[in-house]
């Protein structure tokens, strides 16, 4: 494996060249128009269209409500994006997609929009993948990044984490098993009562509260509790009875997965109660749901699931040092890396171990179409482009997905 004073740097794109991004996955329309200046992708604008007043009274996004609006709403945020990027007599270089993974007829709105815009302008379409994204989110306006990188992707779809060469090179290292943790937040909110959307509501609930006052469990995910058969990294190896060949013993060693599904249901109990067993003692009743007891149950849960994040970040970092291949950067990216106790901890991660980590700024956060285009900024330059078959896929092709 390549060692961090020894990682290639991926291609560098061309200065000067102008990407039109189009971002359709969930609830978010957007569009953003991205230059590569200083060596780094430079955001000339960021138009963005959210849906949280007609997903509101469902508590979560309604796939049909959400491709409806798309198709409003894309041809006006197109249009303002270019607008407010001034272009003058400059032309556009190609148009990205977020095309994969996310709705799939959300993403059929902006897959459409952005080939018909690559055909009008005769340019380049760029299919993207919405999580490696993410992960460029924190070089938006920031000077130039080292590699290798660790890559933390928390958001309300997705919670996973990868050693990265260069945003076009990355390698799964472990990934939710059942909910994202921002899909753990938004179902805590709303069984608390909190609103919609929940992430930020249970954010802000936290603050008020004691993060130690409930105790929720913790995951201990190894290769025989999350998967049949294993991989060629978390398995042993042992004869068969012939004693002719080798098969696959799973392991007892931690993984780099997370699970945030028990959590929730700990929540749930305190919340409502635990329920009755046959032939068993009834269980107490549920504390009253008081304002005080509300906000030390949104801290204590946000610190535990935040604590999981920072575990398996902090042993995927020692893995990778042992093995000299110490990252230089941490990436992250996401609708949940907008939490604070999430955004303390990981800077704190940094000054403990001196790695740069690069922290979107609160717009970059949530799902936009500035990260689209300034992934596609590396893939223009490795020659990396679709055509017009290009289509939408419910699914990332990365890694275990």
């Amino acid at each position: 494996m390549t060692s961090a004073a020894h990682a290639e740097p991926p291609n560098e794109p061309t200065a000067g060249t102008l990407i039109l991004g189009i971002e359709t996955s969930c609830d978010e329309t957007a569009a953003s128009i991205v230059e590569w200046r200083d060596g780094a992708p430079r955001v000339c604008s960021n138009a963005i269209s959210t849906q949280h007043e007609i997903h509101a009274r469902y508590a979560g996004v309604v796939p049909e409500l959400a491709s409806r609006a798309h198709l409003e709403r894309i041809v006006p945020m197109v249009r303002e994006a270019i607008r407010y990027a001034d272009l003058q007599d400059r032309r556009i270089s190609a148009v990205a997609i977020g095309n994969r993974p996310g709705l799939i007829g959300s993403l059929l709105v902006g897959n459409a929009a952005g080939k018909a815009y690559a055909w009008s302008l005769g340019v380049p379409v760029i299919g993207i993948d919405h999580i490696a994204a993410h992960l460029t989110a924190g070089l938006l306006d920031a000077p130039p990044v080292r590699w290798p990188a660790l890559g933390l992707v928390a958001s309300g779809g997705h919670t996973h984490l990868f050693r990265m060469n260069g945003p076009r090179s990355m390698k799964l290292l472990g990934r939710t098993i059942d909910d994202a943790i921002g899909e753990a937040f938004d179902k805590a909110a709303t069984l608390l009562s909190l609103g919609y959307p929940g992430g930020p509501l249970l954010d802000a609930r936290s603050s008020a509260g004691d993060p130690t006052a409930i105790r929720f469990p913790t995951p201990r995910l190894t290769a025989r509790s999350v998967r049949e058969g294993g991989t060629d990294d978390n398995c042993l190896r042992a004869p068969t009875e012939s004693g002719s060949t080798f098969a696959p013993v799973l392991s007892n060693d931690r993984t780099l997965d997370f699970s945030f599904s028990g959590m929730k249901t700990a929540l749930l109990y305190a919340v409502r109660g635990v329920p009755p067993v046959t032939n068993r003692p009834a269980p107490r009743p549920p504390l009253p749901l008081t304002e005080q007891r509300i906000s030390d149950l949104c801290a204590s849960f946000q610190a535990a699931a935040v604590n999981q994040v920072m575990d398996v970040l902090a042993r995927a970092y020692d893995k990778l040092a042992a093995q000299d291949d110490r990252p230089a950067t941490l990436l992250v990216g996401g609708g949940v890396t907008a939490n604070r106790h999430l955004r303390a901890e990981l800077a704190k991660f940094g000054d403990q171990r001196g790695i740069d980590v690069r922290l979107p700024p609160q717009q970059f956060c949530v799902d936009n179409a500035a990260m689209i285009a300034a992934l596609a900024h590396w893939k223009f330059a490795a020659g990396e482009f679709d055509n017009l078959r290009l289509a939408p896929r419910p699914f990332s092709a990365l890694g275990r997905f």
